[in-house]
């Protein structure tokens, strides 16, 4: 097994991605057969109500997590909450499933919008160094 530092948390919706605020994540791939994977989110107790339906329901749905170093690509998983506790002032989400094998190539796909868009050259460099770091959703993700 090895286990990851998670630094932000998003779930994908039909409308966009829906980012959490973490106080701590990590992130574990079991390096097992089923290529599966364990994410623990510590947050505010706030989220609560989100994630225990989405317990009750049973349902499988998408995630990113940006994994390790800001600069990473977000990693796309596909998940269902196992269990949710209270601890103090946070809860923990324990999230199982897997890694999605399909990696979006987040720069470039950045870039080509960015060209797309007509943005000029002189400010080609700030705005895809800016949408780097803060990942907005893009058209074909």
């Amino acid at each position: 097994m090895k286990t990851f530092k998670m630094l932000s948390f998003d779930l994908v919706t039909k409308d966009g991605m829906q980012p959490f605020p973490l106080v701590d994540g990590i992130i574990i791939n079991q390096e097992n057969s089923h290529q599966s994977w364990v994410l623990e989110l510590f947050m505010d107790r706030q989220y609560r109500s989100t994630f225990e339906e989405l317990l009750a329901n049973a349902t499988v749905f998408n995630v990113r997590a940006v994994i390790s170093f800001p600069d990473n690509e977000p990693a796309p998983f596909q998940v269902v909450v196992h269990t949710v506790q209270e601890i103090g002032e946070h809860i923990s989400v324990l999230l199982k499933g897997t890694l999605k094998t399909k990696r979006s190539k987040y720069a470039e796909q950045l870039l080509a919008e960015l060209l797309a868009e007509g943005v000029t050259l002189d400010k080609l460099l700030d705005r895809f160094t800016h949408d780097m770091k803060e990942r907005p959703k893009l058209k074909n993700d």
